[in-house]
């Protein structure tokens, strides 16, 4: 299997990429906020993590190799597909990390694609994953009564951002905004 590729960047559309290894190309699926990071015609080292079904041989690529651990834990859920599993690794440890620790599933909820059966099942898979391998969730705090409550994330869904843009405006929030109403204001001006 591939683990990684070693070359230059060439963006396609949003969430997907080229990476031209001595000539060719490998087309790879990443989470926004790794395709965001990249630059165009940038050399890039990309873990990769390689799905391979019966009808199907699919690249996924990550900046870290934690982030490839955190999306193949994912995917081996029920329920959890690829796709699902890169809106997952786009959203920011902390948020994550929040929903495990004030045992929140309605955090989860606010992202796309995620029911309230399979945030459910979601929170627990995430808490046993953190008991197992708190090394996946390296780079996120949790943090009890931040800004990441479902209120203000889904004021800003309901105006048609999307939920990895939401998590990406709360993550550089200041701290001392404590209303929903401060964060969601603070939000829109960074969206």
């Amino acid at each position: 299997m591939i683990s990684h590729l070693r070359g230059t960047i060439g963006k396609t559309h949003p969430g997907d990429a080229t990476v031209d290894v001595n000539g060719v190309g490998y087309h790879v699926s990443l989470p926004l906020n790794v395709w965001d990071e990249l630059i165009e015609g940038a050399t890039a080292l990309v873990h990769i993590s390689t799905y391979v079904r019966e009808d199907r041989f699919d690249l996924f690529g990550f900046l870290d190799a934690h982030t490839k651990e955190l999306f193949e834990s994912l995917i081996q859920l029920n329920g959890i597909g690829p796709r699902m599993g890169l809106e997952l690794c786009a959203v920011p440890r902390s948020i994550l990390l929040q929903a495990v620790h004030e045992n929140d599933f309605s955090l989860l909820m606010s992202i796309k694609g995620i029911g309230k059966k399979t945030a459910e099942k979601l929170l627990l898979e995430l808490k046993s994953l953190a008991e197992k391998h708190p090394h996946v969730f390296e780079g996120g705090t949790a943090e009890t009564g931040s800004r990441y409550d479902a209120d203000t994330i889904a004021a800003l869904t309901q105006l048609g951002f999307t939920s990895s843009d939401v998590m990406r405006a709360l993550e550089n929030l200041p701290k001392e905004l404590s209303t929903t109403e401060e964060r969601v204001t603070a939000a829109l001006r960074s969206l």
